[in-house]
């Protein structure tokens, strides 16, 4: 990554408001819609509004993602993207969905139809996206988010081999969903849990970027800004779920807190050890950020604490790492591998997963070895 060059994703749009308004004019140019969403979510009322909204454009729906994007899912996917000669594909979900989703069309365009294919698609996680203006491929996402991770607004995508344990990534310009739906009421069925582990993996977002080596203006100014409207909306969701206001600023904080990844600005170890607590052992996207990220910014502090004391003033503590902590335990989440049942003892097989690449190589303290992976996953016994 570069702060010398600023790559806008090829999204087209991003509306605000309700799916019965905003979902018919992004599939006014289609005859054939695909509903991707999950078992949890298939007879939720804002599924229930999805499908209304689609009418009789809707030939098809996959209701079976699991957490993680697990290969055999995204497989089954564009297997069925395949049999319904869908255009367009709504995803309705959180960013297990939604990268799912991005990996399947992947998949159909480029004729990848199997496992071993599909692997073969995955890239570095410092490979940066091709040329967008080309010719737009079919079929292109339309994402309806019901969490806060963000998936929806990045055209990288993580897909998972269940059996060899390992999170991969996939990279291409389209995989970026055409178009985003911001509808509050979207996430006004998610778990509190999950709901609010994915605000702090918007948080992870902001605030590795806020104490990045190398930083960007346009990154300082929409991770501070993300940060500062997490800080109070999701306090908020968490004393009054109901509270359409509190959802609305967290929907709009979320998409600020990725923004700067735009700038060429890099995440870090919390991002990067994410990636091996997820696909080692299953943790949810959200809830490894409660773990990784206060772990990385206590390690980080000898080289970024002078960053880390604006984290500390918009979250109110002594310091980063510690205002991090107070905060996620305020809104009832872990912080602690034991509270997601890993013992101490599985933290060196853990660290050994790390292949030497980013996003754990960009950390703004140089991590040189599994040694240090191991220090920093010891901050979260």
């Amino acid at each position: 990554m570069s702060t010398s060059i600023h790559r806008w994703p090829a999204q087209q749009r991003v509306r605000t408001g309700r799916v019965a308004e905003a979902l018919p004019p992004e599939v006014a140019d289609c005859t054939r819609v695909l509903l991707a969403t999950t078992r949890s979510l298939a007879k939720s009322d804002i599924a229930a509004a999805t499908r209304q909204a689609l009418g009789a454009k809707l030939v098809a729906e996959h209701a079976t993602m699991r957490a993680h994007s697990p290969v055999e899912d995204v497989l089954a996917l564009a297997a069925l993207l395949r049999s319904s000669g869908a255009e367009r594909v709504v995803a309705l979900g959180g960013g297990s969905v939604i990268d799912g989703a991005k990996v399947a069309c992947r998949a159909v365009w480029a004729g990848a139809a199997d496992k071993a294919a599909l692997i073969g698609l995955a890239v570095s996680r410092g490979a940066e996206t091709d040329a967008w203006d080309a010719t737009e491929p079919v079929p292109r996402i339309v994402a309806v988010p019901t969490t806060l991770s963000a998936a929806e607004f990045a055209p990288h995508a993580g897909y998972t081999d269940l059996e060899a344990g390992r999170k991969m990534r996939a990279v291409q310009a389209s995989q970026v969903p055409r178009a985003v739906i911001l509808d509050p009421a979207a996430i006004l069925e998610t778990p509190a849990k999950l709901l609010l582990s994915s605000g702090i993996r918007a948080v992870d977002h902001a605030a590795e970027r806020l104490c990045a080596q190398e930083r960007a203006p346009f990154s300082d100014a929409v991770s501070h800004q993300a940060l500062t409207m997490l800080a109070g909306a999701l306090p908020t969701i968490k004393r009054d779920p109901d509270n359409p206001a509190a959802r609305a600023a967290a929907q709009q904080a979320m998409w600020l807190s990725v923004m700067g990844g735009w700038s060429g600005v890099a995440v870090g170890a919390s991002h990067g050890i994410g990636y091996i607590l997820g696909g080692a052992r299953g943790v949810p996207h959200g809830i490894t950020s409660c773990l990784s990220l206060p772990a990385v910014m206590q390690w980080n502090a000898p080289v970024n604490g002078e960053a880390q004391a604006e984290i500390a003033r918009i979250l109110g503590g002594p310091s980063g790492h510690e205002a991090l902590r107070t905060f996620i335990r305020g809104l009832g989440l872990p912080t602690t591998l034991a509270e997601v049942g890993i013992a101490a003892e599985e933290i060196p097989g853990l660290a050994a997963r790390w292949d030497g690449g980013p996003p754990i190589a960009t950390n703004p303290r140089p991590v040189r070895s599994a040694a240090d992976v191991a220090e920093i996953l010891s901050l979260m016994v």
